[in-house]
């Protein structure tokens, strides 16, 4: 494998592990928030991870999400690895 590509990945590798603190930080962050009130009743008849929601598409987060969980992103908003990726790649430069 090319030395370029091998920096790339492993760079990947180290963004990806610092996005997955935050998600986890952010998952505990706002069940604590919400007394664990994270899905709505769809989401929890569909079996629905809570821990998804922080994961998938911000669509299919709103549509599980309790509103507890709706008014604590309010306050603190859901990121996506996309942004936080630009954000990474900002800081690293």
């Amino acid at each position: 494998m090319s030395f370029i590509i091998t920096q790339a990945f492993s760079e990947w590798r180290e963004c990806r592990a610092a996005f997955n603190d935050l998600l986890y930080a952010a998952y505990e962050r706002a069940e604590a928030d919400t007394n664990g009130a994270l899905l709505n009743a769809d989401g929890r008849a569909q079996g629905v991870d809570a821990l998804s929601l922080f994961m998938g598409n911000e669509i299919r987060a709103h549509r599980y999400a309790s509103p507890e969980l709706l008014e604590h992103w309010e306050r603190y908003p859901r990121v996506t690895f996309e942004s936080f990726e630009r954000q990474w790649l900002a800081g690293a430069a």
